[in-house]
């Protein structure tokens, strides 16, 4: 399993700089959509020109154009893109063929996917690479958190990798990691943290451990 730590709501200085802290404990730097409006790809460049041995993930949450701009994004450096599972085929294929050809790939970021059984084959089927479960901000201060879509998830996907996102941290990390997703997604839980390294050292350490019980 890889730990991939989500940077939203900070300015790309202090994303660098909280990189450069728990970077020995991450596999994926993703580079949020709030940093991604304010930043554009700069931020990709910069970040995979900091860190060139780890991998970034820009979180374009793309609804339409897939093509032209999963291309941005991949230029820019970005090893992973996401696109918007509730948009239209036609543009999650686009990103997923533009992304095939830079030998990286495209996540389908499934926020507000309903019948998610059925669009998963569909996706698996336009050749997508990963899935993600998240459960956003705004559902999670309504209550709900993505253990009930990642087990969904678990039993129907046959061929791409699984991610989970939405509310992860130290305390609650080992509720997923039981269902083996490729990629544990953590935002607040490390850079909300009061020790953001300690934070990001526990969960590497428990998804460690997870993986050597497989």
């Amino acid at each position: 399993m890889k730990l991939q730590i989500a940077l939203d709501d900070v300015t790309l200085e202090e994303a660098l700089a909280l990189v450069d802290r728990v970077k020995k404990y991450i596999d994926i730097i993703e580079i949020g959509t709030p940093l991604v409006y304010e930043y554009g790809m700069q931020a990709v460049r910069i970040m995979k020109e900091r860190f060139p041995d780890k991998e970034v993930l820009a979180d374009m949450k793309i609804m339409d154009a897939g093509c032209y701009e999963a291309k941005q994004a991949l230029r820019a450096g970005a090893d992973y893109v996401t696109v918007l599972g509730v948009t239209d085929n036609r543009t999650i294929k686009g990103c997923a063929e533009t992304a095939g050809k830079y030998g990286k790939e495209i996540v389908v970021d499934m926020i507000c996917v309903e019948q998610m059984e059925d669009r998963i084959s569909v996706l698996e089927e336009l050749g997508v690479h990963g899935l993600a479960v998240h459960t956003g901000t705004d559902q999670q201060a309504a209550g709900r958190t993505p253990l009930d879509d990642l087990k969904i998830m678990s039993s129907c996907v046959k061929n791409a990798k699984i991610s989970v996102a939405g509310g992860i941290s130290a305390e609650t990390v080992d509720k997923y990691a039981q269902y083996k997703p490729e990629v544990v997604i953590v935002g607040g839980g490390i850079c909300h943290a009061q020790d953001p390294e300690q934070a990001a050292k526990s969960i590497y350490q428990k998804l460690r451990e997870n993986k050597d019980e497989a």
